[in-house]
């Protein structure tokens, strides 16, 4: 363990933890406003860019340029109202949302449960988020970030399993102008019926409509776009490889550009077993537990289509993301992992990944 990283666990952690009374979400959103105010310092973000963002990695993936391999991972910054401040801290790309074309409160709370012993968080948040038109909106105030910026897509609780492509296609076009990459989120256990989207038709109609859409947008912004943005999809680790093999086969015919594995799990398999209930918690798990199931699919994927896959899923250290990297993934998203660990896991990830 780095000094960096000793620090922040006997000191900045606890610290944080504690605000709120230790209530997780309050914790996230009390920081996340502290963070969105110093995005709208170039002074702060300038001192941040000195400490944190060293030991670049550049790669370019799906026709984007990236300046190192580790991303923020959706969830941390649904609404993006701290855009300026993930770079500055280290990260090569950004992902915000999930959002949806309503905006919606998510699920009633408590709906996020931190397991520290396990490095783990429960959540059922449900796409809590201001909705796809207030995204836009301030992804216009905030301008370019620095960094590649992904859109993760996901269904209104209110639009019906039926009804879901035209949802999607609401918030397509509603953010397209402002993503370097979109993420179809169809695997988050916390919307009803959202995960039978992975199936193969009615996959194959949601990907079908939104390429097409993609591809009509970038012929309509002219010269702004030489190509149609590129189309991620973000799967559970709950498949089975028989069903992952077949949305493989839909994303491959759809002209997907990429995957991301994994989501949130329904397993508690490798919880402490002092957490065992707090982990019973209706919702996805997230963090150390997941890793191994994440490294297995994201091997499978790689083993069997030529698409690139970000890796995400229980990433808690270097280490972590090396294997990630060994398994097959081109780049790397941090979330629980980040939590926990700060930002000197970010820093030694990133050095670990350019020393390479």
């Amino acid at each position: 363990m780095t000094v960096g990283e000793a620090t922040y666990r006997r000191v900045a952690r606890p610290v944080l933890f504690r605000v709120g009374k230790g209530d997780p979400e309050t914790v996230h959103h009390r920081t996340l406003s502290a963070l969105s105010r110093l995005s709208r310092s170039s002074v702060g973000l300038r001192a941040l860019g000195g400490i944190w963002r060293r030991h670049p990695s550049p790669r370019t993936v799906f026709g984007i340029d990236f300046p190192s391999v580790v991303g923020l991972a959706a969830g941390m910054d649904k609404d993006g109202v701290a855009l300026k401040v993930w770079p500055a801290l280290g990260f090569g790309h950004v992902e915000v949302g999930t959002v949806t074309a309503h905006a919606q409160p998510g699920n009633p709370r408590p709906r996020l449960f931190r397991l520290p012993q396990s490095g783990a968080i429960v959540n059922r948040m449900g796409f809590n988020n201001a909705g796809a038109d207030a995204l836009a909106g301030r992804l216009a105030t905030a301008g370019r970030i620095g960094v590649p910026l992904g859109i993760s897509l996901g269904k209104s609780k209110i639009t019906s399993v039926n009804e879901a492509v035209g949802d999607y296609l609401t918030s397509l076009r509603a953010v397209y102008a402002y993503a370097d990459y979109i993420a179809v989120n169809v695997s988050s256990p916390n919307t009803p019926g959202l995960r039978t989207l992975q199936e193969r038709a009615p996959l194959d109609e949601l990907l079908a409509a939104l390429t097409a859409e993609a591809g009509s947008l970038a012929w309509s912004q002219g010269s702004r776009r030489q190509r149609p943005v590129p189309v991620l999809v973000k799967i559970a680790p709950d498949l089975t490889d028989q069903a992952i093999g077949d949305l493989l086969e839909v994303c491959v015919d759809r002209g997907i550009a990429g995957l991301i594995a994994t989501n949130t799990t329904l397993s508690r398999q490798g919880v402490a077993p002092d957490e065992a209930a707090r982990a019973s918690e209706t919702g996805g798990l997230s963090g150390r537990p997941l890793h191994a199931r994440s490294l297995e699919v994201v091997r499978f994927v790689t083993g069997h289509c030529d698409l690139p896959v970000i890796g995400v899923g229980g990433i808690s250290s270097a280490d972590d993301g090396l294997r990630m990297l060994d398994a097959g993934a081109s780049l790397l998203q941090v979330y629980t992992g980040f939590i926990f660990g700060g930002p000197p896991l970010l820093t030694a990830l990133n050095k670990a990944i350019a020393a390479r």
